[in-house]
């Protein structure tokens, strides 16, 4: 009895020391706050060592959004929630420490963010930080193009893709309508893509194959009127190898549903756009897909900025202002000073991931970060992609086998990467569902 009893004090004591540890560590974690959900947000939040610190995100949605794969939801190929992962599924110790949430302002001296609800826009509130993330991205850049917000739909968020799936399908259920007049028809079934990046050529890859494989079995009458326009004032796919956009251009070129057009856009209305020539085009879709500018919290900030409104960061993604500790900027709102990145999703990814083991790490003297390119990919439609990879250029089938193989490896989670092919094969063996909801 009394060896039981000296072994229960020895366990009570063991567990007074376990939890004043456990106590004396929470106390000394810091807060870090992210904001964003994005490529750089996302990989902070899942590669930082969650024992330094109580992680806090703010972001106006509560997924992340593998943003490669986004065109292929605007026509069916893949669901909506096969390319989103949940933010709170990732590991936070307190499930207030994520707020659906806009961050309006920051004030670098007290340490403080002020926040407006995503949910009651009424609803406003302060938090506070040790250590601060800005991984806020980019907005799509209208170049001061009037009607472009009012008539024009952009691809960037899942928001968008819903909304250019809903248009796509009330264009085609509308041309059925016998009341209909053919000039009508041909107006609502054109599309014109603005832009010629990975996401508009992306884009009109994905609506083209859902032409030439859905609409002729289930709108036999209206495949003849379907088209689509590219436009682009320069390049298409600037950053790929000279010899991969050729194939792209020349693939485009010898559709008949679809062409590219070298123009620059002066006017979107709510039938067509205009271009700086004079030309009016009329369509029953315009998707703007023409670049990023900064979001108006960038803008707003008290930092050191470039002339596109990016925050200037050093080698460390720290601010570059002196008397701001704490505070680093990744993905498409920073601008590294060294060496200036293009705004993808893989620089935004490795800057989040550099982050993470910067701040997880007990080096008073971490390295530099060093970006080096692993290679790009882009559909170009008909089962046919691009691959650049620093020694590789391939095209083709065997290039459209690589890229559905690297997405599905790139999935943040198995959940996504088993629903992602699941998809594919429906689509495959039973077509894009065109239920419109």
């Amino acid at each position: 009895m009394l060896a039981l009893r000296r072994t229960s004090a020895k366990i009570s004591n063991l567990n007074s020391n376990f939890t004043h540890q456990l106590r004396s560590y929470a106390s000394s974690r810091q807060q870090l706050v992210i904001l964003g959900t994005g490529w750089g947000g996302f990989a902070l939040l899942k590669n930082i060592d969650k024992r330094k610190y109580d992680v806090v995100v703010v972001s106006p949605r509560n997924h992340f959004l593998f943003t490669p794969l986004l065109p292929s939801t605007t026509v069916g190929t893949l669901e909506f929630r096969s390319i989103i992962d949940p933010i709170r599924n990732h590991g936070f110790r307190d499930e207030k420490h994520f707020h659906l949430a806009e961050a309006e302002d920051i004030e670098f001296k007290r340490k403080i963010i002020s926040c407006r609800s995503a949910l009651q826009p009424s609803l406003t509130y302060e938090l506070k930080y040790n250590k601060l993330a800005i991984c806020v991205g980019a907005v799509p850049n209208t170049f001061g193009v009037p009607g472009v917000y009012e008539h024009a739909y952009f691809l960037k968020e899942i928001a968008d893709a819903r909304a250019i799936r809903h248009r796509i399908l009330r264009n085609f259920e509308l041309s059925t309508e016998s009341v209909i007049k053919d000039g009508d028809r041909k107006r609502l079934l054109h599309t014109v893509i603005v832009g010629g990046g990975p996401t508009g050529v992306e884009f009109g890859a994905e609506l083209y194959d859902f032409i030439i494989q859905d609409v002729a079995k289930i709108f036999p009458s209206l495949q003849n009127m379907v088209h689509v326009t590219l436009v682009e004032s320069r390049e298409i796919l600037p950053s790929f190898d000279d010899r991969l956009r050729a194939h792209a251009e020349k693939k485009i070129g010898k559709r008949e549903r679809m062409k590219l057009l070298r123009g620059t856009v002066a006017e979107v209305n709510h039938d067509g756009i205009k271009l700086t020539d004079g030309t009016n085009i009329q369509c029953g879709l315009t998707v703007w897909s023409a670049g990023l500018a900064p979001r108006e919290l960038t803008t707003r900030l008290d930092l050191p900025k470039t002339k596109q409104g990016q925050v200037i960061v050093d080698n460390y993604l720290h601010t570059i202002k002196q008397d701001v500790e704490g505070v680093y900027a990744l993905g498409d709102c920073s601008y590294l000073q060294s060496t200036p990145l293009p705004c993808t999703a893989q620089v935004a990814e490795r800057e989040g991931k550099y982050l993470a083991k910067v701040l997880s790490s007990s080096q008073s003297a971490p390295k530099p970060f060093f970006f080096k390119s692993l290679g790009m990919l882009a559909y170009v439609g008909e089962q046919d992609s691009l691959t650049d990879l620093p020694y590789v250029k391939w095209q083709g089938f065997k290039s459209w086998i690589l890229w559905h193989l690297a997405y599905t490896t790139r999935l943040g989670s198995w959940r996504l990467r088993m629903q992602v092919p699941i998809d594919w094969f429906k689509t495959f063996i039973y077509g894009r569902d065109i239920s419109r909801f």
